[in-house]
C-alpha cells in the first residue's frame, strides 16, 4: 500500500517570517534559534532545523474536523521555508528516530484506531493502518510531547 507524506503549507506562516519579537509575541509566536539536531522539527520541510536556523514555536490547530478529536498544539516551522516537502513511500527525516503516535481518522474525522511506533517500524505501522479501508488518514504526533508532526494519506 502506498503513502504519502507532505509537510504544511508555508502560506499559512509567511506572514510571521521576518516579524519583530513584540508582534510575534501578540500573536501567541515565539522565536527560536535551533541550537541542536535534531530538537527543532519544521513541519513544512519535514526535517529538523541546523543549528543556527531560526524556527517560530507557535500554535497549529493540525485536526479540523468538526469532532470531539478536533485538535491544536504547538509546532516549529523555519522561519523562511518556502516549499512544503513530499515523501512517497518514505519516511521524512523529521519522523525518524523518535517514538510516534500514529492517530487513524475516518472520513468525518472521527478516531477509528491509534498506534505507537519507534523507530524503524513506522512504515509497517502506516501501511498496516491503511489495511482498514475505513482509514482515510493518518496524524502522526511525537509520542513524549504530543505535538503534532505531519499527515499521512493513502
Amino acid at each position: 500500500m502506498s503513502f504519502i507524506i507532505t509537510g504544511l503549507s508555508p502560506e499559512e506562516f509567511q506572514s510571521l517570517y521576518d516579524l519583530p519579537a513584540a508582534a510575534l509575541a501578540a500573536r501567541g509566536v515565539v522565536r527560536r534559534i535551533a541550537d541542536q539536531r535534531p530538537g527543532y522539527p519544521c513541519r513544512i520541510t519535514l526535517e529538523d532545523a541546523a543549528p543556527g536556523e531560526r524556527v517560530l514555536l507557535l500554535n497549529y490547530e493540525n485536526h479540523k474536523a468538526p469532532t470531539p478529536y478536533r485538535s491544536a498544539y504547538a509546532i516549529y516551522v523555519r522561519e523562511g521555508a518556502s516549499e512544503a516537502r513530499t515523501f512517497i513511500d518514505e519516511i521524512p527525516p523529521a519522523l525518524r528516530g523518535r517514538p510516534l503516535a500514529l492517530r487513524h481518522f475516518d472520513r468525518q474525522g472521527m478516531l477509528i484506531g491509534a498506534s505507537l511506533v519507534m523507530d524503524g517500524a513506522v512504515g509497517e505501522a502506516i501501511v498496516s493502518a491503511f489495511e482498514e479501508p475505513a482509514t482515510d488518514y493518518i496524524d502522526a504526533h511525537n509520542a513524549a510531547h504530543g505535538c503534532f508532526a505531519a499527515r499521512i494519506r493513502r
